[in-house]
């Protein structure tokens, strides 16, 4: 239903902007028609804290716009995500091409499109900048760093895009820009549609404020059903490597915290499973033999994600029809994942490294956007992922 979008957007908007006028200080909005009779808006400007916002969103009421476009060097970051969650409210969608400019902050806007495509060098990231003559001693920039920082990291998990993306941008000083290439695009999950006019995953989301990563049901007005549940058979271990929080763990006479160390181990190092005795694993490596408490081996038969990535568990259930009905009525995107102890855990959809993670769980706990009681884990006690794809 949305191939009008990719294609009539792609033939008569990327004409248009070759005319609009350059970009001035504040947002300005302007309202369009192509031949095909598709209405579109387009946003120029620089991203002001004082640009209203009601302008925009009565004109794409009034015109009926289905689509978004940019001719904007950035600005305020969070006016820029501010208008992108607006356009996802809106549930209209964003189109960017090399005619034009979207960069910087403009970037985070283009990622509210409920479907995105954009053209290869259309896109331009870099680091965030202080801008005025406001002083800031370093403790308040250092903080206000990190607020920013976790601020844009939560703001793309809600619209789908893979946080790494924010990793790729702090590679480049403010005062220079890296235009993404399309491969970058597609794997960053910035755009849904290739050149081709293929979709990726991301485009056969429902459209919605933050879509849960699921296939687009039919309109409905209630919640789809919950499925009986997949399988909950549980593989055998036979081989692993160590991964704990502290970069080492210690390797046990008996199955138990308070035995003596054997020996000590370090994160990666490789273990044989030999069995186990309730959560603990009892492994070999080298000549030595001793236990090993199943949250500190990462197993290689089970499919828990990434080795050494965390995930941020949000709950827990002890059936999957709870499981799933969370992960779907979910506002951000969820994974449930079967547990070794026959439970679900509910985790953020992507994993992070452990500076991202740890951001992510503090910013997100204060905005409500996740329960107190969640937290970062290898999640080595993962089986596989079992909802929702």
């Amino acid at each position: 239903m949305f191939r009008v979008f990719s294609i009539c957007v792609l033939l008569f908007v990327g004409w248009a902007l070759v005319g609009t006028p350059a970009a001035h200080a504040g947002l300005q909005f302007e309202a369009g028609q192509t031949d095909g009779g598709l209405h579109y808006v387009v946003v120029s400007g620089d991203f002001a804290y004082q640009d209203d916002l009601s302008g925009f969103e009565n004109l794409v009421r009034s015109s009926t716009a289905t689509a978004v476009t940019f001719r904007s060097p950035g600005g305020n970051i969070q006016k820029a995500m501010e208008l992108g969650r607006l356009i996802r409210r809106l549930g209209i969608n964003t189109a960017q091409f090399r005619a034009a400019e979207c960069a910087s902050a403009c970037s985070l806007t283009f990622l509210g499109g409920v479907l995105r495509y954009a053209e290869p060098g259309s896109i331009g990231v870099h680091r965030s900048s202080f801008q005025g003559d406001i002083p800031l001693s370093t403790q308040d920039a250092v903080s206000a760093v990190q607020q920013i920082t976790a601020d844009v990291i939560t703001y793309m998990i809600e619209m789908g895009v893979d946080p790494a993306l924010l990793q790729l941008s702090l590679q480049y000083d403010s005062n220079d820009i890296r235009y993404l290439s399309m491969s970058e695009m597609t794997k960053y999950k910035v755009v849904t549609f290739t050149p081709d006019g293929g979709q990726t995953a991301m485009a056969n989301q429902e459209p919605s404020y933050t879509p849960p990563p699921q296939p687009t049901p039919p309109p409905v007005t209630a919640q789809p059903a919950p499925s009986a549940g997949p399988s909950i058979s549980i593989p055998d271990a036979h081989s692993g490597r160590v991964v704990h929080p502290k970069g080492s763990a210690p390797l046990k006479a008996l199955p138990e915290g308070k035995s003596t160390n054997v020996a000590v181990l370090r994160n990666g190092v490789a273990v044989a499973i030999l069995g186990n005795t309730g959560r603990w694993y009892r492994v070999q490596v080298g000549g030595k033999v001793g236990y090993m408490h199943d949250t500190w081996v990462y197993v290689d038969q089970y499919d828990s994600g990434p080795f050494g990535r965390r995930h941020v568990q949000v709950k827990s259930f002890d059936n999957y029809a709870e499981a799933e009905s969370y992960v779907r009525s979910s506002s951000i995107p969820l994974s449930a994942y079967l547990a070794t102890n026959g439970w679900y855990a509910i985790t953020l959809e992507n994993t992070f490294d452990e500076q991202m993670a740890k951001s992510l769980v503090s910013e997100m706990k204060a905005k409500g956007a996740i329960p107190d009681d969640a937290y970062s884990t290898f999640g080595n006690t993962y089986v596989r992922k079992v909802c929702c794809q």
